[in-house]
């Protein structure tokens, strides 16, 4: 607003109740959050993570299973592989990575697999049992058989056993918690 008062030019502008004394409220409402919005903000982001993550401490457990199937896949491979080639397939089975593991691949080997984040225990046919600390190796014979054996594959308190027959070669999967 401009008022005009003798020649002199008088601009006055709007200003806000802010100060104390002419402000009904001293305090603002919205100065902070109240303990009631706190909890509600904190249960809504909880079950929100609940929702989106149900399964991450499962994670680990998912994967050990992923990695026993794949075992097994490798080892019905070799197996498909002898008696389809008319020759010795194998699989080795590392317990250790597999950059580190110093033996080169045997001739008949048609796959490597690495289980280097748990154990490794292993009963062959002539029921000698031993911790595998490099490497096994599970040989498929052309008329169908194997080496056989069973292999045991801990992760933590999860274990599973593949067991191989060694006459008919057939490759199957026994999992306890």
């Amino acid at each position: 607003m401009v008022l005009m008062e003798s020649g002199v030019v008088k601009v006055m502008t709007l200003t806000l109740a802010s100060n104390k004394s002419i402000s009904k409220h001293p305090h603002s409402r919205s100065a902070g959050f109240t303990l009631l919005e706190i909890i509600l903000v904190l249960t809504l982001i909880g079950l929100a993570s609940i929702l989106v993550f149900p399964n991450v401490g499962n994670l680990e457990s998912r994967t050990f299973s992923a990695q026993v199937r794949q075992a097994v896949s490798l080892l019905n491979f070799a197996k498909r592989t002898a008696v389809v080639q008319g020759q010795p397939a194998s699989i080795e089975i590392y317990a250790v990575p597999i950059a580190e593991a110093t033996a080169p691949q045997s001739l008949a080997a048609v796959g490597r697999w690495e289980f280097s984040y748990g154990s490794i225990r292993f009963i062959d046919d002539t029921d000698v049992d031993f911790e595998v600390e490099e490497k096994i190796e599970v040989v498929f014979y052309p008329e169908g058989g194997s080496s056989g054996g069973t292999i045991f594959l801990r992760f933590e308190e999860r274990e599973s056993r593949i067991m191989i027959n060694s006459f008919s070669g057939e490759v199957s999967i026994e999992n306890e918690n």
